[in-house]
């Protein structure tokens, strides 16, 4: 009878344990909210656009003070479709986002892993399910309130955000009701950190060599060397890129003709690029004698690049008519790429300033009328304008050693997606400048 009475006992212990674990366990539910965004593609991408997307945040219906419950955001409808311009890699979409914890709860920060099937042109985005642990501290009912968030995509090339925060209301996505408990603690909103991937930086190998000083004689080119310059595009590249530049020059009259030359055929192109894609443009910055900039041109490719294909910047032109007489140096400085990824759209510029530079080229100059003399000159020279194309005899730069522009070749790589706006959130007729 004992024996019977302690089994009976148990199973009664065990029923009402388990009745216990029941009724602190609530089912998740799951609430959707729409609500409009302004995101701000990653630099390089365009300006801000806006778009409506569709959160489903999940959790417990109820708990208690002490519980730690488990927090879904997943994207119902996301705000638009991907471009037309590139598939997006499978396994490289990654979100995170920030929740906040209305009744005194703060901001539950969540993220979601990479994992998306390949996203076709024009098809809808895919984001995983974001996720957080939120540890309840105060009775009453908590409100699940979407906020900012960032979608991550990763290229073989590097990393780009794209940063979106809400315009407006925003209804609560879910709502848990918590009850009193025995303890408490500190509320701490559970965070989970997602992976980033930044693209590499290659060097370009140098080429060495004097500089020419352009004197009389007859003489009427005047090669430069080769000097590696150091570019900062900001979060376009992270790190930065170096590559080396060539300044040559070919004397016309008082004036000298520019053509400044980069390697060739650095790097394989990590997606098609057609034809008039990229368009580079460069200042070249006097010293010594002078004083001011000289910005010169390079045309857009002829052809379309394949992928796989090796890609080149062409070689930039311009005039410079000397403002001093005296020995004046020419560095490169800041350039620029332009990318037009569609006939008649508006060109999307990556700016990349000269943290680092050497003189390529000095040249003896004698003053000429209309000259350059002024720090403020940034035409092609200083007031003439104009250019000319300078070919035979001029050093060439980086085509034999094979070294080659890799940097560059990453900076195209680079503003193709960007020139895409991964995450722009408005019809790509927008970006293409359509009114």
């Amino acid at each position: 009878m004992k024996t019977q009475r302690r089994v009976s006992a148990a199973v009664v212990a065990l029923l009402l344990g388990g009745a216990g674990i029941a009724l602190a366990a609530s089912p998740a539910q799951a609430a959707e909210t729409t609500f409009k965004v302004k995101c701000v593609p990653p630099a390089g991408g365009g300006g801000p656009v806006e778009g409506d997307t569709t959160a489903k945040i999940t959790a417990p219906a109820t708990a208690k003070v002490g519980d730690e419950v488990d927090v879904v955001w997943e994207t119902v409808k996301p705000a638009s479709n991907n471009t037309d311009l590139m598939v997006i890699p499978q396994d490289s979409v990654l979100p995170t986002g920030v929740i906040t914890v209305g009744g005194g709860g703060g901001e539950l920060k969540v993220a979601g892993e990479k994992k998306n099937p390949e996203i076709p042109k024009k098809a809808p985005m895919v984001m995983s399910a974001m996720k957080g642990k939120l540890k309840l501290t105060k009775a009453g009912k908590i409100t699940l309130t979407p906020g900012a968030y960032d979608v991550a995509v990763t290229f073989p090339i590097g990393t780009f955000t794209t940063k979106c925060a809400p315009v407006g209301d925003v209804g609560a996505g879910a709502t848990i009701d918590v009850a009193a408990g025995s303890t408490g603690g500190t509320t701490t909103g559970g965070t989970t950190t997602g992976g980033t991937t930044t693209g590499g930086t290659t060097t370009g190998g140098a080429t060495t060599g004097g500089a020419t000083t352009g004197g009389s004689g007859g003489q009427t080119d005047f090669p430069g060397k080769a000097v590696d310059v150091k570019f900062d595009c900001g979060a376009t590249v992270p790190g930065g890129i170096t590559t080396p530049v060539t300044v040559n020059a070919r004397k016309n009259g008082g004036r000298y003709d520019l053509t400044v030359k980069t390697a060739k055929d650095a790097m394989k192109a990590p997606l098609p690029l057609p034809k008039g894609a990229l368009k580079p443009s460069m200042q070249i910055r006097l010293g010594g004698a002078d004083t001011g900039v000289v910005k010169v041109n390079g045309p857009a490719n002829a052809e379309p690049i394949g992928q796989g294909a090796g890609v080149s910047l062409s070689d930039m032109t311009g005039t410079y008519t000397p403002g001093k007489t005296g020995k004046t140096t020419l560095s490169p400085s800041d350039m620029a790429i332009e990318v037009t990824m569609a006939p008649g759209s508006t060109p999307l510029t990556v700016p990349c300033k000269a943290a680092s530079s050497a003189v390529s080229l000095e040249l003896d100059t004698t003053a000429q009328e209309g000259g350059s003399g002024s720090p403020a000159t940034t035409g092609g020279s200083g007031g003439s304008g104009g250019s000319a194309a300078a070919s035979g005899g001029l050093a060439e730069t980086g085509a034999q050693d094979g070294g080659g522009v890799k940097a560059l070749a990453l900076v195209a790589g680079t503003v193709i997606l960007l020139g895409g706006a991964v995450f722009t959130f408005t019809p790509w007729r927008r970006l293409r400048g359509i009114r």
